[in-house]
């Protein structure tokens, strides 16, 4: 019997919702169907200036929650259509919300994710399941990244040593050895996509650098590349995780003088920041892995891609969908998963991963009846 449910992802780049159907059935995995919800114009600005600003008065944070919620409500009802199934085989909906604030290491640390749950379950229907990253913050850990149980659970080899490698603005490894007595690890790298997409927006004046054709014109700046990554976050230990409050333009113009250089030179030397800091972690924290699967909208920048073979070296570098699910829909994919296990009363949680002192249930369930 089928087990259906609905994952909604929306990521640091701002740009929109990933919407998709996935049957979860025991021993079966299928996604079934996809959308894309982009942002309006006005919403995306919103949140770029919310993220770079970190003020927001308490009207236009309200108004902000309630459309973020009306769109991914939108994306889940035109999502049904698409595929023509009937919402009342629909087990729940597993719901990231917007994150506009991440700091796990602060004093009082604390994930904020905006779209009311609430208002999305009574508009479409629909169990919700979401606020999944503070419980495991409740419990000591990171409250990122969650993915990485969705990842052995679908793309564990007992044959080779891989890593799920996600690019979105911030870019996300997933260490998985083949011996399953080792401990699953993952953490964020850094920068994915996020200064690229930044950079390229301050002047190219589009969301981003298209296959990275932009950076692969202009020459990488050897000196201010060792200075980015000179940052202590590169040589940290997991577990880790970070996000925009930290990687951004303000971080990246403390650190030297945009108006020495050029700035398609400052873009190529973003995609090597980023290639860099991937294979270091790699190199750093999982030197025996054989495989990397990249996900996330980064595996569509072709010179970042090429770049990260030349640097994996031998290592085997592929996109996800060698491995049956297409790029653009692992993360909405694992939401949907972590939904299951939060109905299941399964730990969602990979302590090894977030550092969190126990396994615990993530998800806070919302029901319009």
């Amino acid at each position: 019997m089928e087990e259906l449910y609905i994952g909604l992802m929306s990521g640091t780049s701002n740009d929109g919702i990933d919407a998709c159907l996935v049957n979860l059935s025991p021993n079966h995995f299928e996604l079934v169907g996809t959308f894309y919800q982009a942002y309006p114009e006005e919403i995306k600005t919103q949140l770029d200036q919310l993220v770079t600003d970190q003020t927001i008065s308490l009207p236009a944070l309200s108004s902000l929650d309630h459309s973020l919620a009306v769109l991914n409500a939108v994306a889940v009802n035109k999502l049904l259509l698409a595929c023509k199934v009937n919402k009342k085989t629909i087990s729940a909906i597993g719901y990231h919300g917007q994150t506009i604030y991440h700091e796990p290491d602060a004093d009082k640390a604390n994930s904020i994710q905006i779209g009311d749950p609430s208002f999305l379950a009574a508009r479409t229907q629909l169990p919700v399941v979401a606020d999944f990253r503070r419980m495991d913050m409740a419990v000591a850990g990171q409250g990122a990244p969650l993915v990485p149980g969705f990842h052995q659970h679908l793309f564990h080899s007992n044959d080779k040593n891989r890593a799920i490698l996600n690019i979105g603005g911030i870019a996300n490894l997933t260490i998985l050895p083949k011996d399953i007595s080792l401990p699953v690890i993952g953490f964020d790298t850094g920068p994915g996509n996020v200064l690229l997409n930044e950079w390229n927006q301050r002047h190219q004046h589009n969301d981003y650098d298209d296959g990275g054709l932009w950076a692969a014109k202009g020459n990488c700046i050897e000196p201010l590349l060792q200075n980015l990554l000179e940052d202590d976050y590169f040589t940290n230990p997991p577990p880790k995780s970070t996000g925009r409050e930290y990687f951004n333009l303000a971080w990246l113009e403390q650190r030297f003088q945009p108006a020495r250089y050029h700035a398609q030179d400052i873009q190529t030397t973003l995609a090597h920041l980023s290639a860099h800091s991937i294979t270091k972690a790699i190199v750093n924290f999982a030197p025996n892995t054989q495989q990397v699967y990249v996900c996330g909208g980064g595996y569509k920048n072709s010179f970042l891609m090429d770049l990260l073979a030349k640097q994996l070296g031998p290592i085997e570098l592929a996109s996800t969908e060698s491995l049956g699910l297409h790029p653009d829909w692992v993360e909405a994919t694992a939401f949907a998963w972590l939904a299951q296990q939060r109905l299941l009363e399964k730990a969602g949680n990979v302590m090894s991963v977030t550092g969190a002192a126990r396994p615990v249930l993530l998800g806070a369930i919302y029901k319009s009846n």
